[in-house]
């Protein structure tokens, strides 16, 4: 299932929705432009788990903080497929989290869920030393205010049935819903038969659902404080 569009309109430009996609695919492009080097780039700028909680030594080269490998690391990606379909659920969802706080706010808030994300597969590996790198995580808090903030929201999606493809238009619930209950499910899972983010084919389940825990906490927070405004969004399915 992979959603294509949400039926939900916005009162504003998502100025900071494009400059973080535009951000995520210089950065990719660099990325493919390093060549042998890729690895070591990684590595460099990549969060380490062990590094960060001091359970290995930091690696040579590193002109950072290594706290800040949590900033750069939310705009690498590992491939075609991780930037594409990481860009294409930002780019459904997260221009209606910019209209409903404004540029400002949602650019920090963003950054915001990316470091819980992060602090979040550190906590359940401290001991990695495999570098986590991408935008999943802030991506998640994303998903998870959404599913918040506009909960009747519909949104056109493929289908995958066998070998046919269909579109459907599906409650934004469902489909987010979807992708944060696989992602508990997966992340758990793991914890029976894998003690690191390399053993569970190279996904940190845990950062996406420690965004996604931060978005839903920030999303009914938000709900909280504007009663009005949510109550039309339930309404009316966006606003």
């Amino acid at each position: 299932m992979i959603p294509l569009r949400d039926i939900n309109p916005t009162r504003t430009f998502p100025f900071v929705t494009i400059l973080i996609i535009v951000a995520n695919a210089a950065v990719f492009l660099y990325e493919l432009s390093l060549g042998r080097r890729l690895d070591a780039f990684i590595n460099l700028y990549g969060t380490v788990p062990c590094e960060i909680s001091s359970l290995c030594p930091l690696p040579r080269g590193l002109t950072l903080p290594v706290f800040a490998t949590i900033f750069t690391s939310m705009f690498m990606h590992g491939g075609w497929l991780h930037i594409l379909g990481n860009m294409l659920y930002f780019w459904i969802f997260g221009n209606n989290i910019e209209d409903r706080f404004g540029h400002l706010k949602f650019l920090i808030i963003y950054l915001l869920w990316g470091v819980l994300a992060a602090f979040t597969q550190i906590f359940v590996d401290p001991a990695s030393s495999v570098p986590a790198i991408g935008a999943s995580g802030a991506i998640a808090g994303v998903l998870g205010a959404y599913l918040i903030m506009f909960p009747r929201a519909q949104v056109d999606s493929l289908l995958t049935i066998g070998i046919f493809l269909t579109t459907v238009r599906l409650p934004a619930i469902f489909v987010i819903g979807f992708w944060i209950v696989l992602q508990f499910f997966s992340g758990f899972l793991s914890l029976g038969v894998a003690h690191s983010q390399a053993d569970s084919g190279g996904v940190a389940y845990f950062a996406h659902i420690g965004g996604a825990l931060a978005g839903l906490v920030v999303g009914l927070l938000y709900r909280a404080l504007n009663p009005q405004r949510s109550a039309v969004a339930d309404s009316y399915g966006w606003r």
